[in-house]
C-alpha cells in the first residue's frame, strides 16, 4: 500500500464518521501488511509514519489533530489557529 492510498482511506473515514483515530489507521495498515508506513514512537507504540501524515496533510486542509485523544476531525469555528487542537 502507498502512503497516498492510506491518506485517502483516512479522508474517507473522516468523511464517513466525522473523525478518524490514529489507532484505527494503524490497525488497518497492520491488517493489510503495510507496517512499512508505520514508525515506533518514544513509548514503543506503532504510529503513522511521516509519509502517511504528509500525504494526509496535502488532502485535508480543513482538518485538525486532537492530540490528547489522537484523532483528526473537521475544523470548527471555535478552533484556534494551527493544525493541533486541544479538543
Amino acid at each position: 500500500m502507498l502512503a497516498a492510498t492510506a491518506a485517502r482511506w483516512m479522508l474517507a473515514m473522516l468523511e464517513r464518521d466525522g473523525c478518524v483515530y490514529q489507532d484505527d489507521t494503524v490497525d488497518m495498515l497492520t491488517k493489510v501488511g503495510a507496517e512499512n508506513l508505520l514508525r515506533e514512537n518514544a513509548d514503543g507504540n506503532p504510529v503513522l509514519g511521516t509519509s502517511v501524515l504528509s500525504e494526509f496533510k496535502k488532502i485535508s486542509a480543513d482538518v485538525v489533530w486532537i492530540k490528547p485523544d489522537r484523532y483528526w476531525r473537521w475544523r470548527v469555528e471555535e478552533d484556534e489557529l494551527g493544525r493541533e487542537q486541544r479538543g
